[in-house]
């Protein structure tokens, strides 16, 4: 049995690694700013703790990590899903837009991985699984602020799996793309208030795009959460673990495309090391 520490969860990825966990007989600490919610999803059960947390809040971390352990005894697996998007051109977006999707979906995860991490040390155990998606391995037009975020979790995570094997902790990235959750609605997708015209054929065609696709996305959440226990009970579990057909299409097009701009100027690369 394992205990599961999950953000974000009370819709969404989030809500569906609940069942998932709870459904196979483990604890499953849901945290989420309306944790009413999560209790009317699941019901009262003795293996749910359902706890408020802002993730960008120090205070609400470490006090539903302390509830977590007391009702517990540890966390086995920590899974960083809160966050949002924001759909806009570089120029579009303003500070304050920019701000706000970071706060949540970089410093809310440093946050709560800060307050998880001690216990995680104590025990000598451990697995976080960081939520990214395909936007933190290739950027696109309309999605560049987004992706920065899932960007910076996948620099945190690799970062954070040297830091922590020793220690016996493990962290994967997850990277979806395309799945039928409502991440393309209104409330987890912003839509920048500015728009400018002469990104019409750019980004006003992926905002088209974005809206014609919710809720007709190919990946199937449920399938994914399901997959996602294969990889939380893996001896060995990946670094990065994508998901998707339309993930693992683009991970491919983006490692030939650097290839092969790398071969066109290696020559010039290796010119500016000092001469032997």
């Amino acid at each position: 049995m394992k205990t599961w520490f999950i953000t974000g969860a009370s819709r969404g990825f989030g809500a569906r690694f609940v069942r998932e966990a709870l459904d196979r007989g483990d604890n499953v600490v849901a945290a989420a700013r309306n944790p009413e919610a999560v209790i009317k999803l699941f019901g009262d059960r003795d293996n749910l703790l359902a706890v408020p947390l802002d993730v960008t809040s120090e205070a609400q971390a470490k006090q539903a990590v302390d509830a977590a352990v007391q009702r517990f005894g540890q966390i086995d697996v920590l899974v960083n899903n809160a966050g949002f998007g924001v759909i806009g051109a570089i120029e579009e977006i303003s500070g304050a837009e920019v701000e706000a999707v970071y706060k949540t979906n970089v410093f809310g995860l440093l946050t709560v991985t800060r307050a998880v991490l001690p216990q995680m040390r104590k025990q000598r155990s451990g697995h976080i699984l960081n939520i990214s998606s395909i936007g933190g391995y290739r950027s696109w037009a309309a999605w560049g602020v987004y992706a920065s975020t899932k960007f910076a979790v996948e620099g945190i995570s690799e970062a954070l799996a040297m830091e922590v094997e020793p220690l016996g902790i493990k962290v994967t990235v997850v990277e979806p793309g395309y799945f039928r959750t409502d991440f393309l609605d209104t409330n987890s997708l912003n839509t920048t208030s500015n728009m400018i015209g002469d990104y019409a054929q750019t980004v006003g065609e992926i905002r088209k795009h974005a809206a014609s696709l919710n809720h007709q996305q190919p990946g199937d959440p449920d399938r994914l959460a399901k997959a996602l226990l294969k990889v939380v009970d893996a001896a060995n579990p990946p670094l990065r673990m994508p998901f998707g057909s339309d993930t693992v299409a683009a991970i491919e097009a983006k490692n030939a495309f650097v290839a092969a701009e790398l071969d066109t100027w290696r020559e010039l690369a290796m010119s500016t090391d000092f001469p032997n």
